[in-house]
């Protein structure tokens, strides 16, 4: 009789070392995969809205950044709409994507050019303050973290959002909250920390 095998626990995969060989080819010099990468830029001429870049760093438990990381949005435009999903007979672009993906650079630093977007309705019927969803990925994570991006100028809104508010303490909650830089393009700037005592807030969805 022979003894039954011990097997052995798979190794978990992670979306790295080469997500952005993967999913930004031009960013990293690689010609012929796409014209232009996939979610890199968010705007037409004809996108209605505030013009608005959000800007910030992936940041590991020690701090350092994490220069391998994509980072990808999506958000409703000025009205609080969602874009159309396009259709495989569809021959017209939107005039807004809704959706964007940027790599992180050398010092971590990931950057969209897009617009101020519109409440949309929450679970609950009533307006959520204005945001971006954000979802994570690197060297080293095996699921993408999902997230968040608020607006420190809406704070009204964002005191009664419905998400924010299922998040108890207010220093957590202050994880998801972009500052303001005026110019003449306003600059939203957020870190996003994977670990740590700054650690941004997740979610399981």
């Amino acid at each position: 009789m022979h003894p039954v095998p011990t097997l052995k626990e798979t190794p978990s995969q992670t979306a790295g070392p080469y997500v952005h060989i993967g999913l930004t080819p031009n960013f990293c010099d690689i010609k012929g995969v796409y014209d232009v990468d996939p979610g890199a830029s968010m705007l037409t001429p004809e996108t209605a809205g505030e013009r608005i870049v959000v800007s910030g760093r992936v940041l590991d438990g020690a701090g350092a950044p994490v220069t391998d990381a994509v980072v990808e949005c999506w958000q409703a435009d000025a009205e609080g709409s969602y874009a159309a999903p396009m259709g495989p007979n569809s021959n017209s672009a939107p005039v807004f994507t809704g959706w964007g993906r940027q790599p992180t650079n050398g010092e971590g630093v990931f950057s969209f050019e897009t617009i101020k977007p519109g409440p949309v309705a929450g679970p609950d019927g009533k307006p959520m303050a204005p945001h971006l969803a954000l979802w994570i990925v690197a060297r080293g994570i095996n699921i993408g973290l999902q997230t968040r991006l608020y607006f420190e100028d809406e704070p009204e809104a964002n005191a009664t959002d419905f998400v924010l508010n299922k998040i108890p303490d207010p220093r957590r909650r202050a994880t998801l909250i972009a500052r303001r830089e005026d110019g003449a393009v306003p600059r939203y700037l957020l870190d996003i920390h994977l670990q740590g005592d700054k650690e941004t807030v997740f979610f399981d969805v």
